[in-house]
């Protein structure tokens, strides 16, 4: 299965318009860095994942064959990793106490 994003006629963007767009605009933003068609994906997943996307969705949107290589996705930050300690570990809330 392939995803396609489509531009403002229903048409499908190819990855190098989408990358050269994606240049054009971290250009413009004076970032310091290059954009790709590949940061955005990798961005996007990212954020999915971020946000409680499972990870097997992620994989099918990416149009990735094998799990492992969606999981590159799942390294979390520590800041996400204190929030979701936060939300659901017993000790945090009061269901664990007794």
């Amino acid at each position: 299965m392939r995803c396609f994003l489509l531009a403002l006629f229903g048409d499908a963007i190819s990855p190098d318009h989408l990358s050269s767009l994606i240049t054009e605009y971290m250009k413009l933003a004076n970032l310091g860095r290059k954009g790709s068609c590949h940061l955005f994906r990798h961005t996007c997943a990212t954020l999915m994942l971020e946000n409680g996307a499972d990870i097997r969705y992620i994989q099918q949107l990416l149009g990735h064959a094998a799990l492992n290589t969606t999981s590159i996705y799942t390294q979390v930050s520590v800041h996400q990793l204190q929030k979701v300690h936060a939300l659901t570990h017993p000790a945090e809330n009061d269901n664990g106490k007794s």
